[in-house]
């Protein structure tokens, strides 16, 4: 894969952090927020970091 590949990777695992982080914050502030569908985006975005750490890692290998 090029360089491009990987920051477009990179790119748009941010932008799904962010989506999370932002369905977090309002499942939070519900009434009664959905502690399983909080998990469930607290490991997705844990997930997406490894990903974005493994693509630098790859970058930084000219890889």
């Amino acid at each position: 894969m090029g360089k491009k590949r990987f920051l477009k990777q990179i790119k748009s695992m941010e932008i799904c952090i962010e989506e999370h982080m932002n369905k977090i914050v309002i499942e939070k502030s519900n009434s009664v927020p959905d502690l399983a569908m909080i998990k469930y985006w607290e490991k997705e975005i844990e997930g997406y970091r490894i990903g974005i750490a493994k693509a630098n890692k790859r970058l930084k290998r000219g890889r």
